[in-house]
C-alpha cells in the first residue's frame, strides 16, 4: 500500500468518529448550538462532506462567556507551577495525537501532509514554551525612590476571546491559546468556519489533560453571528484575532463600546529583496519556499519578489523552472508540495488575479490556471514584468502566486518595498553588511529576516505595522497583551504631604 493510501485509510478511521458532528464545548460539556442550527464543513480535496458543525449565535457565546467568567478566579489563583504542569500535559497529548491532527488538518484545509505533519508538533512546542514561562508570568520590577518603594507586577486580565483563521488553524490556535492560559486567563475560542475540525481536537485534548471546566470554551459559528457576539460581549476583556485586515477593522469597531483590548495579526504583501551580490542559490530556495509552501496561504509569505535589474533575467529563468516543477497533488500524499486551496470562494478570489495580471500588462510566466474537476486546486503561478502600481503588486492574493518586480538600485528597492498598505514581514538578501543594516532599518515591517526565510524563534516578537496588525506575540510580549500591569507604591513614611484646610 502506498503512503497516500495508508494515510487515506488512517483518515477514514479518524473521520468515522466524527459522524455525529462537531459540537461546542462549553463549561466542560459538549453541546449543540442552542438554536439547533448547523453548517457543513466540506473538504477542498474533493468537495466531500466532512461533518455538520454547530452554528452558534449570541446565546451560545453568552453561555461560553459566563463559563469562562465563572472559571476565571480559580484559574487565575492557581500557582504558575501548577499551570505549567497542566500545559505540559496538554503538549504531551498533542504529541500523542499528532498524526490524527495532521490528517484532519490536511483534509479540512487542503494543506500538504509534508508540512502539516510538523504543524501539530509546533503546536505542542507552543504549549511547552509558554508553560515554562507560567511561573514567572506575574514578575515585575522594583523601582525605588528615596521616599517610596514601587513594585510592579502583572495580573491576568480575565476571560478573553480568541478568533483564529483557516490557514494552519491548529498551530495558530495554540499560538494564541497557550499564552492566554499560561497567563491565567480563561478563553472563549471561535475558530474559522472553513476549518473547524482541529479546533475541536484541541478542546478535547485540553479537557482530557485535566484543564478545569470553563477555562477553555469552544464555540463554532459564522463571523457575523458568533464572531460579532464574542467581540461585543461585555464579559470578554480582550480579543486576539488572526485574519484579514478588513475583518480586524470591523472587530475594532465592534469592541469599541466595551473598550475591549485588541490584538491583531492581519494581512501582508511581504517583499523579498534580492540584490546582485547575494547568495543567489540560497535566495532562490528561500523565495520559492516562502510563497509556495503552505499553498501560499500564510500571512508571512514572500508574495513580492524584488530582484535587482542586473540579475533579473537569469534569476527569473531559474524561478520559472522551479515553479513549473512544484508538485501539486493530493494533500495526504507525502510527496505533494501544494494541495488544494481552502474553499471554492477563496479559489475564485485567487484565480481572479490571473485576469487582473493580464489586463494590467504583466506576464504570466508560469501557472495561471486551475485544473478542471473536483477540489480547489490551482497551479503555482508566477507574474513577471510587474510594476509597483499594479493590483497584483499591491493587494494580498493569499495563494501560491508570486509577483516579480525588478529594481535599479537601493533607493528604488526601498521605495517598492515600503509603498504598500501592509507591513508584516520583509526578507533581504545581500552580502553587503552596511547595506543590510541600512536597508533593514528603513524597511516598514514588524519582522525582517536578512539572508534567511521565516525562521521563528518563540521568545522574539511577532507582529506587523500599518495594515498588518496591532500588538506582538511571542515571549513576554504575549503576556503584555493577556495581563494587566499594575504598580504598588509603598511609602517610607518620610515624604512631606501638603496640608490643606489648616486655616
Amino acid at each position: 500500500m502506498s503512503d497516500l493510501e495508508t494515510n487515506k485509510s488512517k483518515l477514514a478511521r479518524v473521520l468515522a468518529r466524527r459522524q455525529g458532528g462537531i459540537e461546542n464545548l462549553i463549561g466542560g460539556t459538549s453541546v449543540p448550538a442552542q438554536s439547533g442550527k448547523t453548517f457543513a464543513t466540506t473538504s477542498p480535496v474533493d468537495d466531500s462532506h466532512i461533518a455538520d458543525v454547530a452554528r452558534s449565535g449570541a446565546q451560545d457565546i453568552d453561555a461560553a462567556a459566563q463559563a469562562a467568567k465563572a472559571a476565571f478566579p480559580a484559574w487565575a489563583a492557581m500557582p504558575g507551577a501548577a499551570r505549567k504542569k497542566l500545559l505540559h500535559k496538554i503538549a504531551d497529548l498533542i504529541v500523542e495525537r499528532a498524526e490524527e491532527i495532521a490528517l484532519c488538518e490536511c483534509w479540512d484545509t487542503g494543506q500538504a501532509f509534508k508540512f502539516m505533519s510538523k504543524a501539530a508538533l509546533r503546536g505542542a512546542e507552543n504549549f511547552r514554551f509558554f508553560a515554562d514561562m507560567a511561573p514567572a508570568a506575574r514578575d515585575g520590577q522594583s523601582l525605588p525612590t528615596h521616599m517610596h518603594m514601587n513594585v510592579t507586577s502583572r495580573v491576568p486580565m480575565g476571560p478573553v476571546g480568541v478568533i483564529t483563521p483557516w490557514n494552519t488553524p491548529f498551530m495558530l490556535s495554540t499560538w494564541k491559546i497557550a499564552p492566554a492560559l499560561a497567563a491565567g486567563c480563561t478563553v472563549v475560542h471561535k475558530p474559522a468556519e472553513f476549518s473547524p475540525l482541529t479546533a475541536r481536537l484541541l478542546a478535547e485534548i485540553c479537557h482530557d489533560a485535566g484543564l478545569p471546566d470553563g477555562v477553555l470554551n469552544l464555540v463554532n459559528g459564522m463571523g457575523e453571528d458568533a464572531g460579532r457576539a464574542l467581540t461585543e460581549h461585555p464579559d470578554i476583556k480582550a480579543i486576539a484575532f488572526v485574519g484579514e485586515s478588513k475583518t480586524g477593522s470591523a472587530i475594532m469597531k465592534q469592541g469599541a463600546d466595551t473598550l475591549k483590548r485588541t490584538h491583531f495579526e492581519l494581512g501582508g504583501k511581504n517583499p523579498v529583496v534580492v540584490f546582485e551580490d547575494a547568495d543567489l542559490d540560497r535566495a532562490l530556495d528561500a523565495a520559492v519556499f516562502m510563497i509556495y509552501s503552505l499553498n501560499g496561504e500564510r500571512c508571512t509569505s514572500s508574495s513580492r519578489l524584488l530582484v535587482q535589474q542586473s540579475i533579473a533575467t537569469d534569476f527569473q529563468q531559474k524561478l520559472v523552472e522551479r515553479v513549473n516543477n512544484i508538485r501539486v497533488g493530493h494533500p495526504l500524499d507525502p510527496k505533494t508540495e501544494i494541495g488544494p486551496l481552502i474553499h471554492k470562494t477563496h479559489l475564485d478570489k485567487v484565480t481572479s488575479y490571473f485576469k487582473v495580471a493580464a489586463d494590467e500588462g504583466a506576464t504570466i510566466a508560469a501557472g495561471g490556471s486551475a485544473p478542471e474537476g473536483p477540489g480547489c486546486y490551482v497551479q503555482p503561478t508566477l507574474f513577471t514584468d510587474a510594476t509597483l502600481d499594479m493590483r497584483i503588486a499591491q493587494e494580498e492574493i493569499f495563494g501560491p502566486v508570486l509577483t516579480v518586480i525588478p529594481f535599479d538600485d537601493e533607493a528604488d528597492a526601498l521605495n517598492i518595498a515600503n509603498n504598500v498598505a501592509y507591513g508584516l514581514a520583509g526578507y533581504l538578501w545581500t552580502n553587503d553588511l552596511t547595506r543590510a543594516l541600512r536597508f533593514s532599518n528603513a524597511m516598514e515591517a514588524g519582522m525582517i529576516w536578512v539572508n534567511s526565510e521565516n525562521v521563528r524563534h518563540l521568545p522574539t516578537p511577532f507582529g506587523g505595522v500599518k495594515a498588518s496588525g496591532i500588538g506582538r506575540d511571542g515571549g513576554h510580549w504575549s503576556f503584555d497583551f493577556y495581563m494587566e500591569t499594575r504598580n504598588i507604591a509603598f511609602a517610607m513614611g518620610t515624604h512631606k504631604i501638603t496640608q490643606l484646610g489648616m486655616g
